[in-house]
């Protein structure tokens, strides 16, 4: 098997209906992902896809390590929050992780990071100290689209380890960044790995063609007073563009066949997402916080319209991004992740593995082992048979007492063998019950 470029998308807070793919109603304008939607017709979709988090910079860690993000301290804030980040010594990926980048790197692959960081700020963190050669993007958790502050009013794009001011729509710029970035690892011999992290679809609510909704917010990037269904759904719309753009340069180069394209996201749908049949959204560790769209296009190893309920989560995309590139990982730093590499090739396969998280904001837990989920929330256990139920409605505890003791001891061995969360790890809640119901 040649060892294919690969393209690691992973958009911010697309929720898991949103996509026409995953049974995302046309919007107003027409298919909000047409594109998308062309990988997953011509590859591979996933059902039972999870974050690792059901907020984003937890989720990043796992992502950029194959491994449970509990592991590291940066990742028990939840997530790391802007006013905070900047000369932390603390809230960062260390450079002396082994990641994706440094991996890849070492077996020869060349590696940029186009879009959203938000694991930690130089000198002490950042993208060229992970691995990646390249660097375009923002390191904070949010930005605006046009300004390019993030929420403490900071300007917030970079160029490698420089602050650079560019004018234009953040999703626009991060495609054709990374457009460009294709056309010129074409004219080169090396495999690449582009990891393209776009902050679309989180807000705040800006589209391309309404540069002024910029200064309507203010600085104020939580965008509370804003935003509808529509404005949203054209923020899908834009980065898929993108993606479509970027497709095509690697039609035009030859390279579609060879390269391994993954799209994601990072945690579950927020405000005006749609994330039916599930339950709940982003920091809630309900279904809807976690489960996400999981598409991968590959046409030298992927039969075109291929769908799988495998249960995976987002390390496992890490550990199949190292497998395919015939990377090795360090015996210091085994994985947690498992390689899908299998499944791609012959989607009737599945294996069996237990899925396990925590989360610090309302005491939550979750495990997820074959159609059974076990769940505490705020001091309340649930079980919920998924098969059945994947709203999570009908809590089986009463009637399954066993099972749900076996899973919640399960789970508690679990936890005993990673760190401990913090005393002083940190909550960011982007909003409240004072500032809309709750779902």
């Amino acid at each position: 098997m040649t060892r294919p470029n690969i393209i690691f998308i992973v958009a911010d807070d697309l929720g898991y209906a949103d996509l026409g793919c995953y049974g995302g109603r046309p919007a107003s304008f027409g298919a909000v992902s047409p594109v998308i939607d062309g990988l997953a017709a011509g590859g591979i979709r996933f059902t039972q896809g999870y974050a690792n988090s059901p907020v984003c910079s937890p989720t990043r860690f796992a992502l950029a390590t194959a491994r449970y993000q509990y592991r590291l301290r940066g990742a028990a804030d939840e997530p790391i929050g802007s006013a905070v980040a900047r000369g932390s010594p603390v809230l960062g990926l260390p450079p002396s992780e082994p990641t994706i980048a440094s991996l890849l790197r070492q077996a020869g692959y060349r590696t940029a990071l186009i879009g959203k960081w938000h694991l930690g700020y130089p000198p002490n963190f950042g993208p060229l100290r992970s691995g990646y050669e390249e660097f375009f993007g923002p390191m904070a958790g949010g930005v605006d689209y046009w300004t390019h502050c993030s929420s403490t009013g900071e300007h917030d794009l970079w160029f490698g380890e420089e602050e650079k001011a560019e004018e234009g729509y953040l999703t626009d710029l991060l495609s054709r960044r990374a457009v460009d970035y294709v056309d010129r690892m074409a004219a080169g011999d090396q495999p690449f790995l582009l990891s393209l992290h776009y902050t679309a679809p989180h807000w705040p609510w800006e589209t391309r063609d309404r540069p002024e909704v910029a200064d309507e917010v203010g600085g104020k990037l939580f965008h509370l007073h804003g935003g509808n269904v529509d404005t949203y759904r054209r923020m899908i719309h834009h980065m898929d563009e993108g993606i479509g753009w970027i497709m095509e340069a690697l039609r035009r180069h030859g390279l579609e066949r060879d390269t391994l394209v993954i799209v994601t996201s990072d945690n579950g749908g927020e405000r005006f997402s749609d994330n039916w049949p599930l339950v709940g959204g982003k920091m809630d560790l309900t279904e809807g916080g976690i489960r996400v769209p999981w598409v991968a296009h590959w046409p030298a190893l992927i039969p075109a319209g291929s769908v799988s309920a495998q249960h995976c989560m987002t390390m496992d995309w890490s550990a199949t991004v190292i497998a395919a590139a015939g990377a090795q990982p360090q015996p210091s730093h085994p994985l947690d992740g498992v390689s899908l590499l299998p499944v791609l090739s012959d989607p009737s396969q599945r294996f069996d593995r237990p899925m396990y998280w925590r989360m610090k904001h309302r005491s939550q837990r979750a495990l997820r082992e074959g159609d059974w989920k076990y769940l505490r929330v705020d001091d309340n256990d649930y079980l919920f048979d998924l098969s059945q139920d994947e709203r999570e409605r009908a809590n089986q505890g009463g009637r399954d007492p066993d099972r749900l003791a076996r899973m919640r001891s399960q789970w508690e061995a679990w936890n005993d063998s990673m760190p401990a969360i913090p005393p002083d790890a940190a909550v960011h809640l982007g909003y409240g019950a004072k500032d809309m119901p709750s779902r």
